[in-house]
């Protein structure tokens, strides 16, 4: 029986009081829908139906109480005058009847959702504890961002999927992260080899986002990032450096940036904005435009150097949130640019909302929130899940980061916190979306619970919550296996930054190993990581998932856990010979090497079309063909 010492719920309530006694569901009763306008509290209903049908007898809705109040087993209601706070609710279960009440039909879903909580840990008892709930939100909004475009565009039922996840967790927000991964109509040769997502899906998605209470807002790289578009003939003219430049990470051969100094750089955003724009019911837009790393190196440094970088950059965010502000949309954007240039952010508009991201342990956002508050700029703070460039994520590294956002958000007056969820790397650096959905979904966990109820989630048991409310895991066994696996980053004793160095032996193998950025690694380190891997997933066996992807979900943690053996195994080749190429690496052990990534690329490619378009499959297993033809010693 669920108690309240031993409550898993997720987001864990603001307080919860457990009364005296057990609720017995009993038959013949009915859930009144109570106010002036029930059917706004229909769905709502459902889920409470549904929940308390998992327990005991299935109780008709209705909206009229009725002369006989003993049928009455529970009550829904908005009561704005009683519960002040917009999203707030109460929850009573007395030993009589379940009773709601919400500020709002938001707060009254998150009610529902915290009850359908309470009736899975007590499948099969047909009673309830008795127990008071009070709950509200430390943040008004609260999403995930998910990258779509560099790498897996997700298919309808992943999505749908998804946001039933999200919004059981009290998410209210979910951003699709494009870059050319929409079908706009007068721009095909941008997206043809990307299965991206049309106009009815996105129409479809915001209606099915709606009826859960989450706000699908859109979301396009408006300045950087947009090399997908600028290696086009049609678009080259618009960037900053038509033949590449020189980025902080080495020479990166294709366009960037749109350059401000083209005045079709703007018209091409306007173009987009109106076809795209109107497939969102939500009033804000993510333009993007972090990272323009090529800004003032072509097209614009003449009148960057007569300006300053600076205010050549903010004069056209201006000219963009002047478009919006004509279609009636607020503007969020990254605000990494402008915190270089922290005299320029009295100037931005108001209305704007500046959006702090890091994805570091240390990352500093209580310099970076103080810097939009004390300027009066509405701000979200956007930590990761940790989950790119690792493949099988960075636990310790993501509960720390995410933890630190909602304490400096919430210190600094943030009015939103969005976890985020990339793929990560451009042009040939690109990845290609190696780790799996699931690997995001601690993240996706201890974000939620922090960005509803921070004193009260700052210590989730992470593992038990991911059992319960992600997995559905009988046998307690996916929230530890995933918790731990996703800490295998640590093991080999090398850490770096934004990424592990396990993915990083797999995605560039021609780099020098021991030093450079491997500098420290030792075989027995890799030994030792790959025992702990072995571990970690004895117990997958053993899990009994109730979730119907249940299957997939086990091939997905067994190809993590495949990816990062084969990066141990490489890794020993590797020092273990005079210059650590991989072509001194024994003909027999490269051999070896190659049949395991033969197979581990099969399953990639049968896992991928499970949940994503085939869009993106081919680029993304290319760097694992790369890898592989290496291992082949050479004709001759």
């Amino acid at each position: 029986m669920f108690v309240s010492e031993d409550a898993v719920l997720l987001p864990r309530p603001q307080h919860l009081t457990r009364l005296s006694g057990t609720h017995t569901l009993r038959p013949d009763c009915f859930i009144w829908l109570r106010g002036e306008l029930p059917s706004s509290l229909l769905r709502t209903g459902r889920l409470i139906q549904q929940s308390l049908g998992a327990c005991g007898p299935r109780w008709e809705l209705t909206a009229a109480g009725g002369t006989d109040v003993r049928r009455i087993g529970a009550v829904v209601q908005v009561a704005p005058e009683h519960i002040r706070r917009p999203e707030a609710y109460q929850l009573t279960i007395s030993a009589g009847q379940i009773g709601i009440a919400a500020h709002d039909a938001a707060g009254a879903f998150y009610a529902a959702n915290t009850l359908k909580q309470i009736a899975r840990q007590c499948a099969g008892e047909s009673a309830l504890p008795c127990l008071r709930i009070e709950d509200w939100p430390d943040f008004p909004h609260r999403g995930v961002m998910l990258d779509i475009s560099r790498g897996k565009v997700p298919t309808m039922e992943t999505l749908y999927a998804l946001v039933d996840m999200l919004s059981e967790w009290k998410l209210n927000q979910l951003q699709l992260y494009l870059e050319h991964a929409f079908a706009y109509r007068d721009h095909p040769d941008v997206w043809r080899e990307v299965s991206p997502m049309t106009g009815e899906e996105m129409l479809a998605l915001d209606a099915y986002c709606r009826e859960r209470f989450v706000e699908l807002v859109p979301n396009q790289q408006s300045l950087g990032h947009l090399e997908r578009w600028l290696v086009h003939p049609r678009y080259v003219h618009l960037a900053e450096t038509p033949e590449g430049f020189d980025a902080p990470w080495g020479w990166f051969p294709t366009p960037f940036s749109l350059s401000p100094a083209e005045p079709g750089s703007l018209e091409l955003l306007a173009g987009l904005y109106d076809e795209l724009l109107p497939h969102f019911s939500s009033r804000q837009f993510n333009v993007g435009c972090d990272e323009t790393f090529d800004l003032s190196l072509g097209k614009s440094r003449a009148v960057c150097q007569e300006r300053g970088v600076g205010r050549v950059y903010l004069d056209f965010l201006l000219k963009i949130h002047a478009l919006l502000r004509g279609k009636g949309r607020t503007m969020q954007f990254w605000g990494d640019i402008i915190l270089h240039h922290p005299e320029l952010i009295p100037e931005l508009p108001d209305d704007a909302i500046a959006l702090a991201w890091g994805y570091e342990a240390q990352h500093p956002y209580g310099e970076q929130c103080e810097r939009f508050r004390q300027a009066n700029i509405p701000f979200y703070v956007c930590p990761g899940t940790s989950s790119w460039d690792s493949i099988a994520g960075r636990t310790d590294n993501a509960i720390a980061n995410i933890r630190s956002a909602a304490e400096q958000g919430l210190a600094h007056g943030a009015i939103g916190c969005l976890i985020c969820d990339w793929e990560d790397g451009d042009g040939d650096d690109a990845q290609g979306h190696w780790q799996h959905l699931p690997m995001a979904f601690l993240g996706y966990t201890y974000g939620a619970a922090v960005s509803w109820a921070l004193e009260a989630n700052r210590n989730l048991d992470v593992p038990r919550a991911l059992d319960l409310h992600a997995f559905q895991d009988a046998a307690g066994v996916m929230g530890r296996l995933v918790y731990d696996l996703g800490n295998a980053y640590q093991r080999p004793g090398v850490l770096l930054h934004n990424s592990s160095i396990l993915f990083m032996l797999i995605l560039q193998p021609d780099q020098p190993v021991g030093q450079g950025w491997t500098a420290g690694l030792t075989v027995d380190g890799l030994e030792r990581t790959w025992q702990y891997v072995d571990r970690v997933m004895q117990p997958l066996f053993k899990a009994r998932m109730a979730r119907p992807d249940a299957g997939l979900v086990v091939a997905e943690l067994r190809i993590a856990a495949d990816l990062l053996r084969h990066a141990c195994r490489l890794g020993i080749a590797r020092l273990q010979t005079d210059g650590g190429a991989i072509a001194e690496i024994p003909a027999t052990t490269r051999l070896s090497l190659a049949d395991e990534l033969t197979t581990i690329l099969a399953d990639y490619r049968t896992l991928w079309l499970a949940r994503n378009r085939p869009g993106g499959l081919a680029e993304s297993s290319r760097r694992m063909e790369r890898l592989l033809a290496e291992y082949h010693p050479c004709e001759g």
